[in-house]
């Protein structure tokens, strides 16, 4: 028998609704295409409402639907506002959990860093984390509630796009561990400087339980935040190149299908081999062995597992494509893009042996005024790795005008008109970066170049 996440009484005990049956929950979804049976799905209010989606809901089998307002269809849980009942069911969630428990944050890498800490953690006991980039308002919550009873490590993200959304999260979350993976211009043109940036990330400290421990970069913002950290009782743990650094990353190599690393954790040497290429991707996993390490688990051994490790779709997985007369790779960072992250994935695409190396870059999003220039900025990254580049948006046409005119293969406004002139330029042999921010949809070029009946 299915071991329920939640019992009737503790949904009502945790959201102070009204319940009048006795269902018994094995499952959350906030999707109604994803409900699962034995589901409580939760009504949830974005571009859509989901009250619209209960009967969906309980036609795929859920037990339980989270409302505000009425609704038909089957047993429901009423709350005054449904966003609200998810963060207090999450906050339930956290309380009656005696997992250990890290929060990632950072302007990049957190979901790489995020998944690299429960692919390791997995080794050593029953591991929750968050799924996909489930970081927000509701992301955060809904992860927290969907935690199983006797989980043992708990891995969550935390994101922001403006002032003052970290905290709340944090002191929601508990964490034993935090770990900030880098401050960059992410998001630059909500916060309007890489001060304001630096703390923001700073304030998931607010909510680190007692004795905790803060893994932060050793960049120019190590100081300070180090400091708050030290002045509400954590101990800190340095991540960098430099010979202050506790987690120290002494060498490394990075060739075009895997990186090793040397690196030492305090004292203690140890060796890093993931199987991804990228220096960006031995500093994610430097940062996931000093987490993993004061959550408590044997670094060697986390260190090993990480052999196994391979980054996920739209965060740099390889795939294989057909071309007209051969095959192609794809390297699908079509997820997200900011400035740190796009320099990272160029560097990445100029160790490929390849016959031409193609970069299909979309726009760059919440960078403001500062977007002209970031964009403008990656011109000495594209043309030292790229052999033939493709652009998306607006601002990635400066980019674009920018480009020796044997290096431009075509811009367009939308993904949805580059994808066919990028697909029909691959030939066999190739390997194609395709990465930009969320908005531009450059998962549409991914899916055009993956779709082997699409090309002509």
């Amino acid at each position: 028998m299915t071991t329920p996440l939640w019992t009737a009484t503790e949904l009502r005990d945790a959201t102070g609704g009204a319940l009048a049956g006795e269902p018994v929950v094995t499952g959350i979804a906030i999707d109604s295409r994803a409900v699962q049976p034995g589901d409580l799905f939760v009504a949830l209010r974005d571009v859509r409402d989901g009250h619209d989606f209960v009967p969906a809901a309980f036609a795929s089998g859920a037990a339980v639907a989270m409302i505000d307002r009425d609704a038909p269809g089957g047993e429901t849980l009423r709350v005054a506002d449904t966003l609200a009942g998810l963060a207090a069911l999450g906050g339930a969630g956290r309380a009656r959990s005696s997992a250990r428990i890290a929060a990632i944050t950072g302007s990049v890498g957190k979901t790489t860093t995020k998944d690299m800490l429960r692919h390791g953690l997995g080794s050593f006991g029953a591991t929750h984390a968050a799924v996909a980039s489930y970081n927000n308002h509701w992301g955060l919550p809904l992860t927290l509630a969907r935690m199983p009873r006797g989980t043992e490590y708990g891995v969550l993200e935390i994101g922001m796009n403006h002032r003052g959304e970290i905290a709340p999260l944090a002191r929601l979350a508990q964490p034993h561990v935090v770990a900030i993976t880098q401050i960059g211009a992410a998001h630059i043109g909500h916060l309007g400087s890489l001060e304001e940036i630096a703390a923001e990330k700073a304030d998931i400290l607010e909510g680190l339980s007692a004795g905790g421990v803060a893994v932060l970069p050793r960049d120019g913002f190590f100081d300070g935040i180090a400091a708050r950290a030290r002045g509400l009782g954590a101990s800190v743990i340095g991540v960098g190149e430099d010979a202050g650094a506790d987690a120290r990353l002494v060498s490394a190599e990075c060739g075009p299908l895997s990186s090793t690393a040397e690196v030492m954790l305090h004292s203690q040497a140890l060796r890093l081999s993931i199987g991804a290429p990228g220096r960006h991707l031995v500093l994610n996993a430097l940062t996931a062995l000093a987490t993993a390490a004061a959550l408590g688990v044997d670094a060697a051994r986390f260190a090993a597992s990480l052999s196994s490790f391979r980054p996920g779709a739209g965060r740099g997985a390889r795939v294989p494509f057909a071309v007209p007369g051969g095959e192609a790779l794809l390297l699908d960072e079509s997820y997200n893009g900011q400035p740190p992250a796009m320099r990272a994935a160029l560097a990445v695409l100029g160790t490929q042996q390849a016959a031409r190396r193609l970069a299909v870059l979309g726009d760059m999003r919440e960078l403001g005024d500062f977007g002209p220039a970031l964009h403008e900025g990656l011109l000495p990254d594209v043309v030292g790795n790229a052999d033939l580049v493709f652009c998306c948006g607006a601002q990635m046409r400066r980019l674009y005008d920018a480009l020796p005119e044997a290096l431009r293969g075509a811009h367009a406004e939308t993904s949805e008109e580059l994808a066919p002139l990028v697909r029909n330029a691959v030939r066999p042999g190739d390997v194609v970066l395709v990465k930009g921010s969320l908005g531009t949809r450059m998962a549409a070029v991914v899916g055009a170049l993956k779709s082997q009946g699409a090309h002509p």
